[in-house]
C-alpha cells in the first residue's frame, strides 16, 4: 500500500501530518510526499487545501489495468498518531 501526501515547502501542516504518519508503525505502508508546487495540474488542484491524502490504488479491469488514487479525510491537525491509525484502518 502506498499513501501519497500532497504538500507545499513551509506548510506547518503537511510537516506535522507527514511527521505522524511515518511514526505510524501498525500498518506497513509507502509514504509518497507530493510538491504541489512542482506541477501545475497539483498546484491548481490542491493550492488551497493542502495537506492532502490519497490512498494509491490499483485496479484492474477486464481490458486495461485502471488507476485509481481514492481520496482520504483529512485528519484534523490535532489527531494524534493513534488518531491517524484508527482513520487509516478501515483502508487497510
Amino acid at each position: 500500500m502506498r499513501i501519497i501526501l500532497y504538500s507545499k515547502p513551509g506548510c506547518h501542516l503537511c510537516e506535522g501530518l507527514q511527521e505522524k504518519l511515518e511514526q505510524i508503525q501498525k500498518f506497513k505502508f509507502e509514504l509518497e510526499i507530493r510538491d504541489i508546487t512542482t506541477r501545475e495540474d497539483w498546484f491548481q488542484a490542491y493550492q488551497y487545501e493542502v495537506p492532502v491524502l490519497f490512498l494509491a490504488n490499483s485496479r484492474s479491469t477486464e481490458s486495461t489495468e485502471e488507476k485509481k488514487d481514492l481520496p482520504l479525510s483529512r485528519p484534523s491537525p490535532r489527531a494524534t498518531v493513534q488518531q491517524l491509525e484508527n482513520m487509516l484502518q478501515k483502508y487497510f
